[in-house]
């Protein structure tokens, strides 16, 4: 299992163990062998553009030797048409190679990038504590167009001139052993460097993969927080940031373009002046009679096609090692798991919940923040349809309930119950349909209004969407948009006010219909009249079902069933607006800085 709590995409490629238990290429394989059938027509079109590359120079080398006479012209004219026949098999095997191997180069990827998403969606807030979003997410698309294009093109290419290379060689050895000899002086150490020097490339492409997603990662931040960013005058300091985190791209990338560059060019240099050699050398052949210009020229021919295919070799096998690294990232995101799951023999929960909530002597720190918990020894116990609301100063762990009742974390000590079962023997998915919450930083989708009202409830009729969003005071602003509930809101919902955004959180909420829900600062955002509005709807909502309210502003919680005052991750009092009031505490102070004295 790999850790958690380490960032997964700045591994250094030098610590060998990791990497290797990947295996790199391993996980490529692991997808495309759900197409072994397309893989054998691919291998097969391959092995036919590869044969009739090398059978060109045979049929060049009849057409010098026999063609070229008046004597005979219906010769020439054969040989030319056995060359052509081949030329069009070549070009057919070869579309029919790239059609196949094209396909399946999309296909893998899109197969990882739904593997790496269902993978990292089923992650809990732990994990993205440790490893930035915007990282993640430039793996998902920048490492998987690179495995795309070593699947789809450059993994084809390196195949072919392996064939290429290597029957090639073995027929050189055939027609000419003498001649061969200077070929062979460049070949083992033509491998000799793809073997050394790769290693280094396959280094810098990891690194240089790391810094891309780091720029991705920066772009993604700013842009976030763009109205941030304006309103501080911040544009030039972000650009700046922007620029070094691309400018150390860049280097990086450009270490491995010099790299990959020095390996090609060696390696060519040393195959074409073995090739030089051969050329002359047959050419002292030819003048003394011991070979025909027609068998020169083959051998010739053929030996270019060779060496061509060893110094490509050299340049893919750089691509192949950037794939390599690619890879190994994807993978390590796709062997994380879920710290967050549900366990091998899960408990069922009952068709009817009551919505019963207890919190038995538990501790908690966020794993960022170890050495600090955000909750000491903490129990609370909530009845069937009771309001309880969660009051205190920030940072007195009131949100931090609400996460561990909704198990985005597990506590260190304690256990949190719901209806009697502990939450940590349920399937997660499972409870969590049983609970609605409105979080405090409004999410809202980039999808039209039905849709977001429905994320609450995916088999809601249009009536209980409208209903829903009639109860949460969304209806009027919703019909006065100018697709009405067809409506698309845009990335994050900008098209929309905070207040507005605020309400289709609820609405979808109340769609959700669940026993247990829980309001974090549920009407922070609204102005006086629409959170008048709101809370007789959240009023209305709450009759018959448990409710954990979480707010700041106190007047939102006068009316709840029990009020809890935490400060530093304990509670310090609890009881009704009257009974705190009465008491010179903490409760009573937050009081009076809202109200008043006479609050």
């Amino acid at each position: 299992m790999s850790d958690p709590h380490t960032t997964p995409g700045h591994s250094s490629s030098d610590e060998a163990p990791k990497d290797k238990k990947l295996s790199k290429m391993k996980i490529l394989w692991s997808f495309l062998r759900n197409y072994k059938i397309r893989m054998a027509l691919a291998l097969f079109f391959l092995t036919i553009a590869a044969t009739t590359v090398l059978v060109i120079p045979t049929a060049l080398q009849g057409m010098v030797d026999n063609g070229f006479s008046n004597s005979d012209a219906q010769k020439v004219n054969d040989y030319f048409v056995i060359f052509l026949a081949i030329v069009g098999v070549m070009a057919f095997s070869t579309a029919m190679r790239f059609y196949y191997v094209s396909w399946l180069g999309e296909r893998v990827v899109a197969d990882i990038r739904k593997a790496v998403y269902e993978r990292l969606i089923t992650m809990s807030p732990e994990f993205f504590e440790t490893n930035r979003p915007g990282e993640i997410v430039s793996r998902l698309t920048a490492d998987t167009t690179v495995v795309q294009t070593i699947v789809g093109s450059s993994f084809s290419v390196w195949l072919r001139n392996v064939l290429i290379a290597l029957v090639g060689t073995i027929w050189l050895f055939i027609q000419n052993p003498g001649l061969m000899t200077y070929v062979m002086i460049g070949i083992p150490v033509t491998i000799f460097i793809l073997v050394l020097v790769g290693r280094r490339v396959r280094n810098l492409s990891r690194k240089s993969q790391d810094r891309v997603a780091d720029v991705g990662a920066r772009a993604n931040e700013s842009l976030a927080a763009l109205n941030v960013v304006q309103a501080f005058t911040r544009e030039n300091e972000e650009s700046r940031r922007f620029s070094g985190a691309t400018e150390e791209a860049f280097i990086m990338a450009q270490r491995r373009i010099t790299v990959r560059s020095a390996l090609t060019a060696g390696a060519i240099f040393i195959i074409f002046s073995s090739i030089a050699a051969v050329l002359y050398s047959g050419a002292q052949d030819v003048m003394q009679g011991t070979m025909t210009g027609g068998e020169l020229l083959e051998f010739i021919i053929r030996s270019v096609f060779v060496a061509g295919a060893y110094g490509a070799l050299s340049e893919v096998y750089s691509d192949l090692q950037r794939a390599a690294g690619a890879a190994g990232r994807l993978a390590e995101l796709l062997a994380v798991v879920p710290t967050i799951k549900a366990p091998e023999a899960p408990v069922a929960l009952p068709e009817q919940l009551s919505g019963q909530v207890s919190f038995e002597d538990v501790t908690f720190a966020y794993p960022s923040k170890l050495d600090y918990p955000a909750l000491h020894e903490f129990t609370l116990n909530v009845k069937e349809g009771e309001t309880v609301a969660l009051v205190g100063p920030s940072g007195a762990g009131k949100s931090t309930v609400l996460q561990l009742l909704l198990r985005f974390y597990d506590p260190q000590q304690g256990k949190v119950s719901y209806d009697g079962i502990n939450i940590q023997d349920c399937d997660p998915s499972e409870f969590r349909e049983h609970l609605a919450f409105v979080p405090q930083e409004t999410i809202i989708f980039a999808d039209t209004v039905s849709e977001n009202l429905r994320y609450g409830r995916l088999e809601a009729t249009q009536d209980e969407i409208v209903a829903a969003a009639e109860s949460a005071s969304a209806l009027e602003f919703i019909e006065r948009q100018p697709e009405g509930f067809d409506t698309y809101l845009g990335e994050r919902g900008t098209r929309l006010s905070g207040g507005q955004r605020q309400r289709l959180a609820i609405a979808r909420a109340i769609l959700r219909d669940a026993p247990l829900l829980l309001l974090d600062e549920a009407t922070s955002a609204l102005d006086a009249e629409s959170e008048r509005k709101v809370q007789l709807a959240l009023d209305e909502l709450m009759k018959g079902r448990t409710t954990i309210v979480i707010a700041h502003r106190l007047a939102t919680v006068k009316k709840a069933d029990r009020i809890v005052v935490m400060d530093e991750g304990r509670i310090v009092a609890e009881g009704s607006h009257e009974d705190l009031m009465q008491q010179d505490g903490l409760y009573k102070r937050l009081a009076d800085l809202q109200f008043g004295p006479a609050g």
